[in-house]
């Protein structure tokens, strides 16, 4: 019961608070980024301002999910390599690109063509297609709302499991001549394709799933500042206040982490590490392209299912709060789980994860692993384990391409 009041009055106190000014800090964490790696938005997105750019081939299409959201999809449907070869759009095998939370599709092209994997993929004979989900900036259209709506933004990563993941595989997979897709998600594009398993949904799609540091137990994950902002309720703080969309580089998320930061065990110096861990192997020029292209909003009911997942042992969907809300939209008064070790055996599963990941950190993901390897079939799942990573590096990493996407290609030959 103390405990409780505790809460509550701290939520009362950030809530009176949040118009306040920054901590100092804060400040200084931000002046710094901009001073380094000023903010350059591109008018022609991610085909002409960086695909193009390389000389490679870039489409952009448009998939609309059953619940109106209009999702832009980019395709590389060859690299440089092999533009001249004998190979039809057939006989490419399509492999899906799922990026993370609070990024977009740019992720995967961020560095060079030698380093950057949507691009490697390209050059290696696959036909790449780049995901970009809801809220995003290119995928900010919907049938009948606007993001000004506040419906636009009601939803969790239980709809991107539902809805946005779906809507773009059969997408791909109808525009290939009904070939299956080999998948690759990092982050939050591991916990959807991980949920959608679990209900048995895309076997007749997927060829096999690549998970880039997977997430789907948080409740051990290192980021103090995560750890912190889940426990004290930040993200249900802003809904409260009647915020529905989270722009990470927005005034509320900035004036949220002046509250976090005033504690001495979080470091917001390096809000990065902070977050994702201690990388180990990202250069300069990459991360500040990930800076002034990468953070994307979400909902903030996003980030209040993701504190769920940090606050609890399980993996459900979205908790209303309250009886009654679970009971309409579920027909019970818990939120139903997701049973991850009734995903289907017979799927190929290459899943790779880091030693410094505060996200995916090890205790979470070797809890995901045994409940998953248990019940599959050992000839398909491959686990890579880099003791040194953290969360960027296996999309940003400058030795990434020797170290994990090799064996991953390697792996998609197999099945």
């Amino acid at each position: 019961m103390a405990q409780d009041l505790y809460l509550l009055s701290l939520i009362l106190f950030i809530a009176l608070n949040l118009q306040s000014v920054l901590s100092w800090r804060m400040q200084n964490s931000t002046n710094d980024i901009n001073d380094q790696c000023p903010p350059q938005p591109h008018p022609f997105g991610m085909c002409k301002s960086r695909v193009a750019a390389y000389g490679y081939p870039c489409e952009e299409y448009h998939v609309t999910t059953e619940d109106g959201y209009i999702l832009s999809l980019k395709r590389i449907p060859h690299g440089l390599s092999n533009a001249t070869s004998n190979s039809t759009e057939d006989t490419r095998t399509p492999v899906l690109l799922f990026h993370g939370l609070l990024v977009d599709g740019f992720c995967w092209v961020l560095s060079t063509p030698k380093q950057s994997l949507g691009f490697i993929l390209a050059d290696g004979g696959f036909d790449v297609w780049i995901a970009n989900c809801r809220g995003t900036k290119s995928s900010r259209r919907h049938t009948t709302l606007s993001p000004e709506d506040p419906a636009f933004w009601d939803w969790t990563w239980d709809q991107l499991a539902d809805y946005d993941l779906p809507a773009v595989l059969q997408f791909v997979y109808n525009k290939t001549g009904g070939q299956k897709v080999h998948y690759i998600g990092h982050s939050l594009g591991t916990l959807i394709m991980l949920a959608a398993l679990s209900d048995k949904k895309l076997t007749d799609v997927v060829r096999s799933a690549a998970l880039l540091c997977p997430i789907a137990y948080l409740n051990r994950m290192k980021s103090r500042l995560i750890l912190l902002a889940a426990r004290i309720f930040l993200a249900e703080t802003i809904h409260m206040l009647g915020y529905h969309e989270f722009n990470p580089l927005g005034r509320v998320a900035q004036e949220l982490l002046g509250e976090v930061c005033v504690d001495p065990d979080v470091d917001c110096y390096d809000l990065f590490s902070s977050v994702a861990g201690p990388d180990c192997c990202l250069n300069a020029s990459t991360t500040c392209i990930f800076l002034q292209h990468g953070p994307q909003s979400t909902s903030v009911k996003n980030m209040i299912h993701m504190s769920q997942l940090v606050r609890k042992s399980s993996i459900r969907k979205y908790d209303y709060g309250n009886k009654k809300e679970n009971m309409k939209h579920y027909n019970q008064t818990r939120p139903p789980p997701y049973d991850l070790s009734s995903i289907p055996r017979h799927v190929p599963l290459f899943l790779t994860h880091g030693g410094q990941d505060f996200l995916g950190d090890v205790p979470d993901t070797r809890h995901l692993l045994r409940t998953i390897i248990r019940e599959h079939d050992s000839d398909d799942i491959e686990v890579l384990y880099m003791p040194d990573y953290a969360h960027g590096d296996f999309v940003m990493g400058y030795n990434a391409p020797q170290l994990i996407y090799k064996p991953m290609v390697e792996f998609f030959k197999r099945h």
